[in-house]
């Protein structure tokens, strides 16, 4: 494993809510225990995964505040942490309490779909404001803009306390530019769980993943595997999960990997409106595929 903090599998962790939709704080203590025990090797807290986009700030801040508590210091921590008005986020940051957090996590603006010196300039002032180290989030399918290959690199080679990237652009090419050019310092994360096998192999360190939710032990153990180039032993993996990196995908996130988790009684499948469960059909699905992985 490398001595890079964030190397392995991090997990975008669920929130667990009641059938009032109120978050269930018993749940979510058992979950963070079973990821822990189950040896994932850090939690991001309010990531997409979170359904964070739903939360008041009361609840986003007593939702971190909680992870902190139950986590303590068992493993590092990442925050969610992202906006589309670079000023508001900034002011954010200058004026948030790190204390228990380990890095920021920011996905790049949505929906303004700025140009690449906008995101330059966005990232910039974010690392200028940080006092933990900022991971960059490159998701193009929810963000509607692409942070290219190198926008990346330019941003790693000037801000030293931005250390990594989740590249989740489903573009390996653009990840490996990334990784022949980056400093020696930065490091490339997989964003998307299917991939994260042949990212590694191209030299990512790891993965932020949504179905070590459901399956903890044995896709950190595919990562661990991955990372200590016993390919053989990692494809054996890959190709067990290969159908629920699909499935758990295929009517949106976090509904499928909610669905997963229910069937393990993990948790009571509820989401938070835009979001709905997913068709029995789909459920039959991923039930019969967990089955088959045991």
């Amino acid at each position: 494993m490398s001595n890079f903090k964030f190397a392995g599998t991090g997990v975008a962790v669920i929130t667990p809510f009641k059938s009032d939709k109120s978050i269930d704080y018993t749940q979510l203590e058992n979950h963070i225990n079973y990821l822990i025990n189950n040896k994932v090797e850090y939690l991001v807290v309010l990531g997409t995964t979170s359904e964070a986009s739903t939360m008041s700030d009361s609840e986003k801040l007593e939702l971190v505040q909680f992870f902190i508590a139950k986590n303590n210091k068992r493993v590092p921590l990442v925050i969610g942490m992202a906006g589309n008005d670079t000023n508001k986020i900034v002011n954010k940051i200058k004026n948030y309490n790190f204390e228990g957090l380990d890095a920021i996590l920011s996905v790049s603006p949505y929906y303004n779909k700025p140009q690449q010196e906008g995101i330059y300039q966005h990232y910039k002032a974010i690392a200028e404001a940080s006092p933990v180290p900022v991971i960059l989030y490159n998701v193009p399918g929810r963000t509607s803009s692409n942070i290219n290959a190198d926008t990346t690199i330019r941003l790693a080679n000037d801000y030293k306390n931005i250390i990594a990237i989740k590249e989740a652009s489903g573009d390996l090419m653009q990840a490996m530019k990334i990784i022949k050019n980056k400093p020696a310092d930065f490091e490339v994360l997989s964003g998307d769980d299917g991939l994260a096998l042949p990212m590694i192999a191209a030299g990512a360190k790891g993965v932020i993943s949504v179905v070590a939710n459901t399956l903890p032990k044995h896709f950190s153990d595919l990562i661990r595997f991955a990372l200590q180039n016993d390919f053989a032993k990692a494809n054996e993996i890959q190709y067990k999960l290969y159908n629920m990196f699909h499935l758990i995908f295929e009517e949106g996130n976090p509904a499928g990997v909610k669905a997963a988790m229910a069937y393990q009684n993990l948790l009571n499948e509820n989401l938070r409106l835009p979001l709905t469960p997913i068709s029995e059909n789909l459920r039959n699905k991923i039930i019969a595929e967990m089955k088959k992985i045991g």
